[in-house]
């Protein structure tokens, strides 16, 4: 093995160190030496999730992701994602509700909104909510109404409407798209790409100066890894550059 999940002490300051109550980030952590160029970690692309294309708007892939979650949670997955590894997959994705979902700024009250410093995040906030409501208007309630199974949240409930999806459960797949989901290249002779949630690699934090890179393909029989940039030691936190290694942690 290579690599592992394990917790890291989220460092605020010089004062922090000794203290039982520093608090921790989740992240992918390397078991052993690892030399520069190596794999950190490798996952056949048929065990990521693909969600479509690329785009601006972070609901389509949301909607698909909800679909599948909701088939998750009543156990009506099919045979095909069962052996994907789906249902291990969905079993540590954040839940609805969880503190870590909680943490975005997308589940803060309007007054946690209204005291924040930094209005261009209330502001893409607010815009993300709003497109979040209009997509589940016109495309998650409507179908609904045709079947209670297609976005259905509780599995034993008798098919009334408390069993539905609702509104803020596509806020939460929207958060998660926006948190974890990798854009990568199509087939070689594609110029698109695809949306992924790659089990493990999309556990790993973002460093916007991490040296790491993601390589491979959205295509069948293609290998999604991350390639170590630099020698790694054992115990060292392996981190990606999300969004092209532009974007700092305010925007993740």
């Amino acid at each position: 093995k290579r690599v592992g999940l394990g917790r890291f002490p989220l460092r605020l300051d010089e004062t922090d160190d000794g203290h039982d109550d520093v608090p921790s980030l989740r992240g992918v952590i390397a078991l052993r030496d690892i030399p520069k160029g190596e794999p950190l970690i490798e996952i056949p692309y048929e065990m990521a999730l693909d969600l479509g294309r690329e785009s601006s708007d972070p609901t389509l892939p949301a909607i698909a992701l909800l679909q599948k979650y909701c088939s998750w949670r009543c156990d009506a997955l099919t045979e095909k994602e069962t052996a994907k590894g789906l249902n291990e997959y969905f079993a540590v994705l954040p839940k609805y509700s969880s503190e870590d979902c909680l943490g975005s700024t997308d589940f803060f009250s309007e007054d946690a909104l209204d005291a924040m410093q930094c209005p261009w995040i209330r502001e893409e906030t607010v815009r993300r909510r709003e497109s979040v409501r209009a997509r589940y208007e016109r495309d998650v309630a409507p179908m609904t109404e045709i079947s209670s199974n297609l976005y259905r949240w509780n599995r034993d409930d008798d098919g009334g409407r408390d069993a539905i999806a609702t509104e803020s459960h596509l806020r939460w797949a929207t958060w998660l798209v926006t948190s974890r989901v990798l854009a990568v290249r199509g087939p070689s002779d594609a110029a698109s790409s695809n949306r992924l949630l790659i089990p493990l690699i999309d556990m790993c934090n973002h460093d916007r100066d991490s040296p790491h890179v993601l390589t491979g393909r959205a295509a069948p029989g293609a290998m999604l890894k991350v390639l170590a940039g630099r020698d790694v030691a054992a115990g060292e936190p392996v981190d990606i550059a999300y969004g092209g290694g532009v974007e700092g942690n305010d925007r993740f």
